[in-house]
């Protein structure tokens, strides 16, 4: 220990670090509990009782001993650092912040902690901060694998994905066998279209940690399955083990899922999606009111939709956004892919800034119920466009593909009324069963055929809306058109966005720009036609879906 105590006795204490070694914490506790009757106020008892308290899970009582060792020695940093891991482990971040940084404060070169802090950061979406704390934990500690692997998920995070890619492969050279590094480094390759390095990578992660279910289920993803293939009694057997978390449950029964497609055995495949399904909507609590009211808040949020704003009103800003919206899988990150390979436009992915800052202002949103304002317009367009300027990038044209800003359009052209809004078409089949067929675990409508088909009434109802409050606004580009007609789709999309013609808008599957979706792999190959009536072979086991739809077979 750091924190020297002269008068205790060493061979106790040196008992005390044995029993703990050995596990033994309700012995050392005792031991302890002994010690601090004869040696009264001594930080290093409440520091290894704390110790022995966080081993056994009573992380209250450990919380409350490495409070006590602090107030004892304001200056005992590794009681500071232990009381910022309980904190941590009770989900009270702000204090784990804090006694991290006193524990820096008092010893600098402590890798651990800043680490932990960089982590901390990183969850509070305070990625830059994360990022510098990483990397002094790293300056502290070269061969800090671990702390490399935390640092790639800050960079990964904050759309540095090439130096992400560096960083997840200096903590496999300092830990080969880093399974969790091997996985995140995959994942990475695979956002920018290697597909080879990423099925090598995952197929190496999971043979060293088989039972991984995160592993199996990217595996699935990408590989190919025979029905001899040896993995599939093994993935069966991980599946019926006895107290399975419920995460895995759900991977496990989705790996299988893919399993038997690719082996054509469609009553097993749809066996193994519905319990995945099944478990992950009871997981979710899942209530479609929750969504159908949010929806009419929308519209009533638009009943007396406000002016949108003029030049006068706002600040020029030399950034321009692009909207690429419309349900998921309907192919907003394939045109993501297109219009990001311009020699103008960045491509920034699923932004998730604009809905934090619209939904304050949605009717009925904490009883408000006051029209949107002038001033709410601007300070809407203000924030979103500085997390724009942070991105720190040399184009001015920039793109935004979260899917589901379908559902403030409104909100886009009234404080954006310079920005281009690309809605994505497909056919509805093709869309509700690949989500239903694929696990997104934000999503919580998409598990469960019928919760699919009246969320997608929902979307179609509110687009109808915009468009009738905003005729011309909204550039309506159809997924199998563009399939099949790629260059003229594209020429037209060009001059939508007031963009001229660039060849390499056609390579869209040669772009690196990171895609962090499903769709990361099928983005980097070439135009595939045909997807969308894929879901005609399984129509037996999608009737809630059609029924749901009223969907009219073409």
């Amino acid at each position: 220990m750091k924190n020297k105590q002269s008068s205790l006795p060493k061979k106790e204490v040196e008992l005390v670090f044995n029993l703990y070694s050995n596990g033994e914490f309700y012995k050392a506790v005792d031991l302890v509990k002994g010690l601090n009757a004869k040696y009264p106020n001594q930080p290093l008892l409440f520091n290894l009782i704390g110790a022995c308290y966080k081993e056994l899970g009573e992380l209250s009582g450990a919380a409350k001993m490495f409070e006590i060792a602090t107030s004892l020695s304001p200056n005992y940093a590794e009681a500071h650092f232990n009381l910022g891991v309980i904190y941590q482990d009770l989900d009270q971040k702000d204090k784990a912040v804090s006694s991290y940084k006193r524990a820096i404060e008092i010893t600098p070169n402590y890798p651990s902690a800043h680490n932990n802090l960089g982590n901390i950061y990183k969850e509070l979406g305070e990625i830059e901060s994360a990022i510098e704390s990483l990397e002094w934990a790293i300056a502290y500690k070269h061969d800090y694998a671990e702390a490399h692997n935390n640092l790639g998920n800050a960079l990964n995070e904050s759309g540095r994905t090439v130096d992400a890619i560096a960083s997840f492969k200096k903590a496999l050279n300092f830990n080969p066998t880093y399974a969790r590094a091997m996985f995140n480094l995959s994942l990475a390759l695979k956002d920018i279209g290697k597909k080879e390095d990423y099925f090598e990578l995952i197929e190496k992660t999971v043979k060293l940690k088989p039972s991984w279910s995160d592993a199996q289920l990217h595996l699935s993803r990408v590989k190919k399955y025979k029905s001899n293939d040896p993995h599939i009694a093994e993935i069966h057997s991980f599946l019926s083990e006895a107290e399975l978390p419920l995460k895995d449950q759900i991977n496990f029964n989705f790996t299988l899922a893919k399993v038997y497609e690719d082996i054509e055995d469609h009553e097993n495949q749809f066996k193994f999606l519905n319990q995945a399904n099944q478990l992950r909507k009871e997981e979710s609590e899942y209530l479609p009111e929750k969504d159908q009211t949010l929806f009419l808040n929308i519209k009533e949020t638009f009943e007396y939709p406000p002016i949108p704003l003029r030049k006068s009103d706002i600040k020029s800003s030399k950034i321009r956004p692009i909207f690429i919206l419309g349900m998921p899988r309907s192919g907003t990150s394939l045109v993501h892919q297109i219009i990001s390979n311009h020699h103008k436009v960045h491509g920034a992915g699923e932004l998730t800034k604009l809905n934090k800052f619209v939904t304050p202002f949605l009717k009925d949103y904490k009883n408000n119920n006051s029209p949107i304002s002038k001033n709410d317009l601007i300070s809407i367009r203000r924030n979103y466009l500085n997390e724009l300027s942070n991105l720190n990038v040399d184009e001015s044209i920039i793109v935004d593909k979260m899917p589901l800003n379908f559902r403030y359009i409104g909100f886009i052209l009234t404080a954006f009324p310079d920005a281009k809004i690309i809605h994505m078409n497909r056919d509805p089949m093709a869309v509700c069963w690949s989500i239903y067929k694929y696990y997104f675990p934000g999503n919580t409508y998409s598990y469960d055929q019928k919760d699919i088909a009246a969320y997608y009434l929902l979307y179609e109802n509110l687009m109808s809306f915009w468009k009738k409050l905003f005729p011309d606004k909204i550039y309506d580009l159809c997924y199998e058109d563009l399939t099949l007609n790629q260059k003229v789709e594209t020429q037209e999309l060009l001059k939508y966005c007031d963009l001229e013609w660039d060849e390499n808008c056609l390579n869209f599957h040669k772009n690196t720009t990171a895609v962090k979706t499903t769709s990361a792999i099928q983005v980097k190959q070439k135009m595939y036609k045909g997807s969308s009536e894929a879901w005609k072979k399984y129509e037996p086991y999608l009737q809630p879906l059609i029924n749901g739809l009223n969907y009219k077979k073409t």
